[in-house]
């Protein structure tokens, strides 16, 4: 099968012809039909994941279907599903109580285990899979990937955002944009930032309540929006300016959410803890979904609640990888990027 392998650290990934994958017997074997290129990506592909070595094929944003099944399987043959990027055990203390996103044991494919930057990819612990409803594409469900997965659990089942509540969002890339949609559908108001004009454009043509232009001045910015503060903000870049912004802009009481991975250099940081402090906010940290709650994420999107679709702005050839990771360098687009055409 082709696959795109990690050689070199901030190399082009490297178009192979490797063996497909064996199918384990709790598992399945995935023709891949499409797969997300997700900033997590590229924080491997640089060298700051510490999961990640070259060698490694990435990519964790993939639908697929099932072309072999092991015996302790749960999907069969045929069946069209949709994974999460972190594979439970379920039967750790954990996961028995519904935390599967906090699994003691844990398989990622694409950061500690071959990925679905490829054409198969194999998949253990099943049980973790949903089915892929036929009104959703290949290219959306990648689209969803770990980005609005994990924005549909940070703000229902971390911090609580209810109808008529402010809603900040610092950074609107693949995840940002999808915590901003998912929060204008469960009610919320939503105010955006972002360093790319064009990108809040694009959220305000979607929808969204208001944008700020990230600055010196951006907390102050959105508690002038929000008549005194988000009471939800969630940071979806993982670094220090966007992180202090997001505690900044919080009304008191207020729930901060990280969304962005603070990973490699910016693993340690300066926060302002006297705002957590004077504030008495409320600090979340959020990775994932529990693969329990796909079916009411999915219904939302199949019901026609939310419109995700503006998510997926292209679709990507194997050999674009590489490029659509470099872009990751620097400020980019609006929208994300999915492989469906895995030939080449």
């Amino acid at each position: 099968m082709r696959a795109a392998i990690l050689r070199e650290y901030r190399q082009p990934l490297v178009i192979e012809d490797v063996p497909e994958p064996e199918c384990p017997p709790d598992g399945v074997v995935l023709r891949v039909a499409a797969c997300g290129v997700c900033r997590s990506d590229w924080h491997g592909w640089v060298g700051e994941h510490p999961r990640v070595k070259p060698g490694q094929i990435g990519g964790h944003e993939y639908c697929g279907e099932v072309v072999e099944a092991g015996p302790d399987a749960t999907f069969r043959v045929g069946d069209r599903v949709i994974a999460p990027f972190i594979l439970s055990c379920g039967a750790c203390p954990e996961c028995r109580s519904g935390h599967q996103t906090t699994c003691l044991d844990q398989r990622l494919p694409g950061f500690a285990e071959p990925g679905a930057f490829a054409q198969y990819v194999a998949v253990p612990r099943d049980h973790n899979l949903a089915h892929l409803p036929e009104q959703v594409s290949p290219a959306l469900a990648a689209g969803l990937g770990c980005r609005v997965t994990t924005a549909w659990h940070a703000l229902t089942g971390r911090a609580a955002l209810a109808g008529g509540e402010w809603l900040a969002v610092h950074g609107t890339g693949g995840v940002g944009l999808s915590a901003a949609l998912l929060g204008r559908a469960l009610g919320a108001r939503v105010v955006v930032v972002d360093v790319v004009r064009e990108k809040l454009d694009h959220a305000l043509g979607l929808g969204i309540d208001a944008a700020v232009l990230a600055g010196e001045d951006t907390a102050y910015q959105i508690r002038e929006i929000t008549g005194g503060g988000a009471h939800v903000s969630v940071e979806a870049l993982g670094i220090p300016a966007t992180v202090n912004a997001s505690l900044g802009c919080l009304r008191p009481r207020g729930r901060h959410v990280q969304i962005g991975m603070p990973v490699g250099h910016t693993a340690r940081m300066e926060v302002d803890m006297s705002a957590v402090y004077q504030g008495n906010l409320a600090l979340y940290g959020t990775r994932g979904m529990p693969s329990w709650r796909y079916p009411s994420l999915l219904a939302l999107i199949t019901s026609g609640a939310v419109d995700m679709s503006p998510l997926v702005a292209r679709e990507v050839r194997l050999q674009d990888v590489s490029a659509e990771l470099a872009a990751f360098d620097g400020p980019t687009p609006p929208g994300v990027a999915v492989v469906t055409d895995f030939a080449g």
